[in-house]
């Protein structure tokens, strides 16, 4: 299991556009990734619940990544954090 966290820096947080974004990017890979805001946590390929966990600028979110391809997921997921949100 390989986790990140990062803190929000778009100003509207993670709306609808770069949640469909990250959707389709989590579903790249077979490992499970999830992200946990608080004590919330959501599979990264449900964007309905993505959505509904109501991240904002300067909140904290922690990005996990379990199974066999977890270290490209992982990677391929921060830096996706990092160019968009």
């Amino acid at each position: 299991m390989k986790t990140f966290t990062y803190t929000i820096k778009d100003e509207l947080g993670i709306h609808a556009r770069p949640a469909g974004l990250l959707v389709k990017e989590a579903k790249k890979f077979q490992s499970s990734i999830t992200l946990t805001k608080e004590a919330k946590t959501v599979k990264a390929t449900q964007l309905m619940m993505i959505m509904s966990m109501g991240v904002k600028k300067g909140a904290e979110v922690t990005v996990t990544a379990e199974g066999p391809d977890e270290e490209e997921a992982i990677a391929a997921m921060e830096k996706f954090f990092q160019e968009n949100l």
